[in-house]
């Protein structure tokens, strides 16, 4: 009894804090649908109900909601970065998982150390850097910024490969294989969970990021926004009461891909994370 009782506890609370977690998301997503264009905190509900904000959203673009352009520059930075961040996080990974060279565990922890800093810390060195590049407000210079560091997260991509057994590498080795024959037949094949995982997580960086999108595009050209940077402009006093609904259809439209792309890849991505949790 007093099992089934800490049990029922248990969910309730749960259940208590999804309803508490569901609030806001439920909230943006009834006000994507309102007819008021403004802010209405008046109801929770909008009184009247209307698709038109998805519609201006989508296909009637003006200076200030050029959602299209704003969705494709996202995208485009997303998946660039995605590719490069993913390849540089398995290299350093099985170069530090698999391979034995001096200086490797003062490596490994200054890799650590550095990556538990944040990386706006260094945003002003990056700005001025690439602007001596004339990488500035360029896709290019995002797509850099968001890639060139992302070896520093390889911990959980390390740990997953050191489950992979060295009895496969040594007999790949006895046959003659090198280690780029031995990383992309050998271990890549066998590595799908934590494949999966490092792409979802380097695309969601470019995807969501708004400081280093908002420092980078600063030329006031509304068609190279990203998405974060185009609606969060919507919030802007002067147009959020002809443009809310519209920045919360928005929101909507912006969640749709990543968690299609999270309900798809589920299984992949929490065996991904166990399995890099397993050695260190």
């Amino acid at each position: 009894m007093k099992k089934t009782i800490n049990l029922i506890l248990r969910h309730v609370l749960l259940a208590f804090l999804a309803f508490i977690w569901l609030i806001p998301i439920v909230w943006l997503l009834v006000t994507s649908f309102s007819a008021y264009t403004g802010m209405n905190t008046s109801t929770f509900f909008p009184e009247e109900w209307s698709a038109v904000n998805y519609k201006n959203l989508l296909f009637s673009a003006d200076s200030v909601a050029q959602f299209p352009n704003w969705f494709k520059n996202t995208f485009i930075i997303a998946c660039f970065t995605c590719v490069i961040s993913t390849i540089f996080v398995l290299m350093v990974a099985y170069a530090t998982s698999c391979m034995r060279f001096k200086m490797r565990k003062p490596l490994m922890n200054v890799g650590v150390i550095l990556n538990l800093f944040p990386g706006v810390l260094s945003m002003i060195a990056v700005y001025f850097i690439l602007r001596t590049l004339d990488l500035t407000n360029t896709h290019l210079g995002l797509i850099l910024v968001y890639s060139a560091g992302s070896g520093l997260g390889y911990l959980i991509a390390k740990g997953f490969f050191d489950t992979i057994p060295t009895s496969l590498r040594e007999a790949a080795y006895l046959d003659g294989a090198s280690e780029a024959t031995i990383f992309w037949k050998v271990v890549i094949p066998m590595s799908r969970p934590i494949i999966v995982y490092t792409v979802i997580s380097s695309f969601l960086v470019p995807w969501m990021d708004f400081v280093y999108a908002k420092m980078m595009l600063n030329s006031g050209i509304s068609s190279q926004w990203t998405v974060a940077i185009g609606l969060y402009n919507m919030l802007d006093k002067s147009l959020i009461n002809t443009y809310f609904t519209q920045f919360c259809a928005g929101g909507v439209l912006v969640s749709i891909p990543i968690s299609a792309l999270f309900v798809i890849m589920q299984k992949f991505y929490v065996e991904g994370v166990t399995g890099g949790s397993v050695k260190g």
